[in-house]
């Protein structure tokens, strides 16, 4: 019999989390330095020099990789022959890691999580309750294992009960498609088959923690090995899936994903539910094992571990000064421009733009010093600011939440210009073009290397809302890319359709 202590636990929860901000497992980043050595699309290729440079500035400085720090899940498997020492339920201690993770105030994480989802929406403030699952099990060990997802890449998450005839790889590959790139590729996909509805979720969930290792199952299929189906339909979609063209935040390129993941379970005869839920850029997940004998220890990747990537703006990147910009200006970008802005810089994201759709709606003003008047908006929730940063991680967060606001904000604010991650909807775009404004995109999991570039910070609005507030930063050459200009014409359509034909030839 085994005895785990109730702290051992709580404290290789909080330790884990706090790992995973700041690490990326060792295997993803390789993977993506090969995609980087590949890479023949400019912009694709930019902005996975942006996440490699990234990555590494966040294992030296042990900052978060991006500011949506996520939210927490577990998969403990806990032995039948553990006995445990403690005064704390298993969810309990869960939680008290979780708690303890994100309150670190050497390295404090973005509280995300809102009690009340389909009522008041509430943050806890704290991160907790994580989402756990839990199974007994033969043997005399507790094995955990911790992911921190991201919301974009949960929203785009994918079920369907499918006939049992119906084409699986087609049904893959259309949702993928739907999917844009809001999940900040190139990232894993992972799929789960089989079982009921909610099996396949977890399944899909599961796969995801599992090494990256497709280019060993390349080899295998090369040599002439006999593969299982789950293997064969990793192989037949990832080649698929890269040949959509959709690329390193869906500008175009030649990888999308860096691995598929398959796992199955049986299924009912008259069923085949199958689930798709992606992992992005920052793929944070760590496994460890208790046996009695202390906390878990987590062994860092050294530096070596990275790619010898480093990030420099283009030579021919454009110089923005957002103070002085007018819209004549803004008329002569195109789609996939690189740019460089400098100036103040206003923020908001879902709760601030309904709030202020809302105050306009019932002919107030909006609050003093909310000023958009041909001025641009970032769609961002920081991370708190520590040891003299003027602000956290602050990453671009999925701007198609904020595309139903899109028309009032342009026609009513005077707002020129917004600053995002991924690609803009139909009814944005027909906003975008109607009143001559331009959208831009942020590289999604840069966050710690965007955040170099914001030298203050100043919340002028809705404090109350704590990272959802309105901020006013004051940048120095931050880096981002004309997603779509003043015409209405969008990178992440131009971009993928070039990038799909060039692959097929």
């Amino acid at each position: 019999m085994t005895r785990i202590k109730q702290d051992d636990l709580i404290k290789s929860i909080a330790d884990a989390l706090q790992f995973i901000s700041y690490y990326h497992p060792k295997d993803y980043i390789q993977a993506l330095g090969a995609a980087y050595e590949m890479e023949q699309s400019a912009a694709a290729k930019d902005a996975i020099a942006q996440i490699l440079f990234n990555s590494r500035l966040c294992a030296e400085g042990h900052r978060p990789i991006c500011q949506d720090t996520g939210i927490a899940v577990v998969f403990i498997d806990v032995g039948m022959d553990v006995q445990w020492d403690s005064q704390m339920g298993l969810e309990d201690m869960i939680n008290e890691g979780v708690r303890r993770a994100y309150l670190n105030p050497d390295n404090v994480l973005r509280a995300s999580v809102l009690a009340d989802p389909a009522g008041a929406r509430q943050n806890t403030r704290d991160n907790t309750p994580a989402v756990i699952h839990t199974r007994i099990v033969p043997g005399n060990t507790v094995h955990v294992k911790i992911a921190a997802k991201g919301g974009g890449s949960e929203n785009k998450a994918k079920f369907a009960a499918l006939n049992p005839s119906s084409d699986l790889v087609e049904w893959v590959l259309k949702s993928v498609t739907e999917m844009g790139a809001g999940w900040c590729p190139p990232g894993i996909m992972g799929i789960g088959i089989g079982g009921t509805p909610e099996k396949a979720m977890l399944l899909a969930k599961e796969s995801l923690l599992e090494p990256v290792n497709i280019q060993e199952l390349i080899i295998k299929s090369h040599q002439g090995d006999k593969l299982s189906r789950p293997e064969e339909l990793r192989l037949e979609l990832y080649e698929k899936i890269n040949a959509l063209g959709v690329g390193a935040q869906g500008l175009g390129g030649l990888t999308t994903v860096v691995d598929v993941k398959v796992l199955d379970y049986p299924t009912h005869a008259a069923s085949l539910p199958v689930a798709i839920i992606p992992n992005c850029a920052a793929t944070r997940h760590t496994h460890f094992t208790l046996d009695g004998s202390g906390p878990a220890e987590l062994t860092p990747p050294k530096l070596g571990d990275w790619p010898e990537v480093t990030w420099s703006a283009s030579p021919e990147s454009h110089h923005v000064n957002l103070d002085t910009i007018t819209q004549e200006e803004i008329k002569k970008w195109k789609p996939g421009d690189q740019l460089l802005l400098s100036g103040k810089l206003l923020t908001g994201r879902d709760a601030a733009h309904k709030r202020i759709v809302d105050t306009l709606a019932r002919g107030e003003d909006l609050p003093e010093g909310v000023n958009f008047k041909n001025r641009f908006i970032y769609y961002v929730g920081p991370v708190d600011a520590i040891k003299g940063e003027s602000v956290g991680p602050a990453g671009p967060t999925t701007s198609t939440r904020m595309d139903k606001y899109t028309e009032t904000m342009l026609a009513e604010t005077g707002l020129i210009g917004m600053v995002g991650k991924a690609e803009r909807g139909p009814v944005a775009i027909e906003a975008i073009k109607k009143h001559q404004a331009v959208y831009l995109t942020a590289v999604g999991g840069a966050a710690y290397l965007i955040s170099k570039a914001i030298e203050k910070s100043t919340v002028i609005a809705y404090e109350e809302l704590g990272m959802e507030a309105i901020y006013e930063f004051e940048v120095k050459d931050m880096p981002v890319t004309v997603g779509v200009d003043v015409h209405g014409e969008s990178v992440h359509k131009t971009g993928p359709e070039k990038w799909s034909k060039l692959i097929r030839k």
